[in-house]
């Protein structure tokens, strides 16, 4: 666990709480250590292969401590750490600016080797003209050309760093743009989810209120009834609301009050049957979707005393919760939206592949919707239309 260092301090009299991580202050010089023993593994690698194909002495260990061995691997090591901090520090300038492109990656690599390429001819030159004989370095070949020889070794050598650094740059920069994009996606998918769940409720509690005013003068100890159940009603839906799923046994729960509630809004023209055959506990569905499937059926049509609007509810099999009607189709003034469905397709979409049915025949109308396990609790968003 990190450590969480937490100091108040005051702007303009207003205490701030300034919050220090020191795990990420661990990560961070963690990840520098890993950087540097890899470089280092990396440049002792190079220096041995090119020193074994370049060099055949008989006695290699040896070899590797006389003075020349040691002024080749001193200035190889400073060379190699040399282009790969200014190739970062170029990168991180070049990151602030914006992304890596195919001209700015030529800048930089044009600007690392106009940095490399000086040093590295001051260092041979003063290793191999001015303080040749001084040090002890011995040349195979006469100064000049082994200048000249070491010179493009070490400068190709450098450019091959650079390509590499820069090459791993631009992948980690790809994972984090693609990081980047699914953390987006899943904000906008989780503010699109609230947004529907938020249609819900206000919906609800506007047609309960409207009914309650007009019992309020027609019959009291109803009113009373109606007002306990509304209690009951809204409160599964404060304590639910931000609960994204619900067991099928609490939704049944709720939906006993929503059914007293409208049969006495409706006077007996609505009657709402359940049929449920499996155990309501392990299953789980979005929360108040079935109210929104009873709801649509009472706003899309005519039913009366004489001619109720019968509404069944079943269970199909394992795995689907049917909401059946009769169909008497109401004439709205405007074209339907839909949006009580979309709501409930959306809304499964961001948790299962199977899709909710709908099927309307002459005389009735139904909506089949998936029953989901209780291993369902992560966003699936392989489903999102």
């Amino acid at each position: 666990m990190g450590l969480l260092t937490v100091q108040w301090v005051d702007f303009g009299g207003k205490p701030h709480a300034c919050v220090s991580l020191r795990q990420d202050d661990f990560t961070l010089k963690k990840k520098a250590i890993y950087k540097i023993l890899f470089r280092l593994l990396v440049i002792n690698v190079v220096f041995f292969l090119v020193k074994t194909t370049m060099e055949h002495d008989d006695d290699a260990v040896g070899g590797l401590f006389n003075p020349t061995s040691i002024f080749y691997y001193v200035t190889a090591f400073f060379l190699f750490m040399f282009t790969w901090e200014t190739n970062d520090w170029l990168l991180r300038k070049q990151r602030l600016k914006g992304g890596l492109d195919f001209r700015s990656s030529l800048i930089i690599i044009g600007k690392n080797m106009a940095l490399l390429a000086p040093v590295t001819a001051l260092i041979y030159y003063l290793g191999l003209f001015v303080f040749r004989e001084r040090w002890g370095i011995i040349c195979d070949d006469p100064p000049p050309v082994e200048f000249v020889t070491d010179f493009f070794r070490a400068t190709l050598l450098g450019l091959t760093v650079i390509f590499f650094n820069m090459f791993h740059f631009s992948m980690t920069q790809r994972e984090e743009l693609a990081k980047q994009m699914e953390d987006l996606k899943r904000e906008m998918l989780a503010s699109k989810y609230s947004s529907l769940k938020n249609q819900i409720s206000p919906h609800f509690l506007f047609n309960s209120l409207n009914t309650l005013t007009s019992l309020m003068y027609e019959d009291r100890d109803l009113a009373s009834d109606f007002v306990t159940r509304l209690a009951s009603s809204y409160r599964y839906i404060l304590d639910n609301r931000e609960q994204d799923l619900v067991s099928l046994k609490k939704e049944l729960g709720f939906l006993d009050a929503f059914v007293f509630m409208m049969n006495v809004r409706h006077r007996d023209a609505v009657v709402i049957k359940s049929e449920i055959q499996k155990s309501s506990e392990q299953f789980l569905i979005p929360t108040l979707s079935v109210q929104m499937l009873v709801e649509n059926a009472l706003k899309h049509n005519y039913y009366s005393k004489e001619k109720p609007l019968e509404i069944q509810i079943s269970t199909i099999g394992n795995d689907a919760l049917a909401v059946r009607n009769n169909l008497r189709k109401r004439k709205l003034k405007e074209e339907t939206t839909q949006l009580g469905l979309k709501n409930i397709k959306k809304r499964y979409s961001y948790y299962t592949n199977k899709q909710v049915l709908v099927r309307e025949e002459e005389n009735f109308f139904e909506v089949i919707i998936p029953l989901l396990d209780k291993e369902v609790t992560d966003m699936n968003l392989i489903a999102i239309s």
